[in-house]
C-alpha cells in the first residue's frame, strides 16, 4: 500500500500511453528540420500548451527543465545579474533545492534573509516587509509545503514583494494538481513545477516567468528554449508532463473530493489514538497530506514497521530522508526535537481508496498496541 504520493506519484496509464510512441516510433530531435525533427517539435509545443494552460499563462513562459529542482535553481540563479541589490530572501520551510541554492549565494557574497513561520506554517507576513527593506532582490516562498501541506498566500506575499521593489518566485510543485493554480492571480515573478508530483514522469519540469522579466541561462550549448536551458528536450518526458498537467487540470475537483475524503477519515482514526498530533490542523492544507506525530515510538522505526506491512509512508521529505535530524520544517514551526522525530507523513493519491486508508489505520493501531 503506496501512501506517500507527496514524493512521486506513478504514472498514470493514459500519460503513459501518451508518450509511448516518443519513445519508439517518433523519436526524432526535435531541432531538426526533416519531418521526424518537426513532428517531435510539434509535440513539445502541445505540451508546452497542455502545461500553461494548468497555470494560466502564455506558452511562450513555460521553461521545460529536468525537474522541480532545476527550476527552482534556475529561479534563484537566473536573476542574479538583472539588478544591483544584494539580498535574497526565503521562508524557513523551503525545499532543499530552494534552500541550498540560496546559501551557495550566500557564500557569493549575497545577503540571506530567513522569513519564520509560526506554529501552523505559516510565513509572518508582518516581518516580511522589514526583510524586505533594503536591496532585496527575489523573495521565494513554496505554494504549499511538502511535509505538512499548507498552502500559503502568496498573492499577499507578492504584493508585499513587489511593494519594496522585489522579484517573487513561488515553488508550485507539491500545489500543483492539489488546487487550483493561476500564475496571474498569485501575482508572481516566477513558479516551479514538476511532472513526477501530478502522475507524469521523473525527469522533468518546468519553471514559468513573467512575460517580460529577463532571466540568465544555466545551462549552456544551444539555443533550446528560447536559450535558456540548453540541450536536447526530453521528448518524451515533455509529453507526459503535457498530458499529466491537462489530465491534473480537466480532473482537479474530482481528485480533491476523493483526497478529502480519505483524510477526514485518517485524521479522524488518528484522533482516536491517545498523544496524536496532527501539524498545522489550524492551517488551509492540501488535501491529500497529514503529518503526525505518534506518541511513543520514533518516526523512522514507524516507518519500517509499516514497511515490513507493505505500507509506504515518509518520515519526511524523501529529497532529504538521509539526514537523521528532524524536519527542519517541523523545527522551524517551533516543534521540538523528540516530538519531530515522532513524525510521519500520510499523503494519499488518487488511486488510494478507503479499503487501504481503512486497513493502513488497523495497522497503525496494532503496531502501536504491541508497543505499549
Amino acid at each position: 500500500m503506496y501512501l506517500d504520493y507527496n514524493a512521486t506519484t506513478p504514472v498514470d496509464p493514459r500519460v503513459f500511453d501518451a508518450m509511448k510512441p516518443f519513445m519508439t516510433a517518433h523519436f526524432g530531435n526535435p531541432s531538426s528540420v526533416h519531418k521526424y525533427g518537426r513532428l517531435s517539435r510539434t509535440a513539445i509545443d502541445v505540451a508546452r500548451n497542455q502545461v500553461a494552460e494548468l497555470v494560466g499563462v502564455d506558452t511562450s513562459q513555460v521553461i521545460f527543465t529536468s525537474g522541480g529542482t532545476e527550476a527552482n535553481n534556475l529561479a534563484v540563479t537566473g536573476v542574479l545579474a538583472q539588478r544591483a541589490k544584494t539580498a535574497l530572501v526565503h521562508s524557513s520551510i523551503e525545499h532543499s533545492s530552494v534552500l541550498e541554492a540560496m546559501k551557495v549565494q550566500e557564500k557569493n557574497g549575497w545577503q540571506r534573509r530567513v522569513i519564520a513561520v509560526d506554529k501552523q506554517g505559516l510565513v509572518d507576513l508582518q516581518r516580511l516587509p522589514d526583510l524586505l527593506a533594503e536591496e532585496a532582490l527575489l523573495v521565494s516562498v513554496m505554494a504549499a509545503n511538502n511535509e505538512t501541506g499548507v498552502i500559503q498566500d502568496i498573492a499577499r506575499i507578492s504584493d508585499i514583494a513587489h511593494q519594496h521593489g522585489a522579484l517573487m518566485h513561488t515553488d508550485a510543485v507539491q500545489a500543483a494538481g492539489k488546487i487550483a493554480i493561476s500564475f496571474d492571480e498569485m501575482k508572481v515573478d516566477m513558479m516551479s513545477v514538476s511532472a513526477h508530483k501530478i502522475y507524469g514522469p521523473k525527469g522533468v519540469g518546468a519553471l514559468i516567468k513573467a512575460p517580460r522579466l529577463a532571466i540568465d541561462a544555466t545551462l549552456y550549448g544551444g539555443g533550446h528554449e528560447n536559450g535558456l536551458r540548453a540541450g536536447t528536450e526530453n521528448l518524451a518526458g515533455i509529453v507526459g508532463f503535457g498530458a499529466a498537467a491537462a489530465l491534473a487540470k480537466n480532473e482537479l475537483d474530482s481528485r480533491k473530493a476523493h483526497f478529502e475524503k480519505l483524510t477526514v477519515y485518517i485524521e479522524q482514526q488518528l484522533a482516536s489514538i491517545a498523544g496524536v498530533s496532527i501539524m498545522s490542523q489550524q492551517a488551509k492544507r492540501v488535501a491529500n497530506t497529514i503529518m503526525a506525530s505518534i506518541p511513543g515510538i520514533e518516526g523512522e522505526t514507524l516507518l519500517m514497521q509499516l514497511d515490513q506491512k507493505n505500507i509506504a509512508v515518509s518520515s519526511g521529505s524523501a529529497c532529504s530522508s538521509k539526514d537523521t535530524e528532524p524536519s527542519h520544517v517541523l523545527a522551524a514551526m517551533g516543534m521540538a526535537p523528540e516530538l519531530a522525530r515522532r513524525t510521519i507523513r500520510i499523503s494519499v493519491g488518487k488511486e488510494t481508496t478507503m479499503d487501504e486508508a481503512r486497513l493502513f489505520m488497523t495497522t497503525l493501531k496494532d503496531i502501536l498496541r504491541i508497543q505499549h
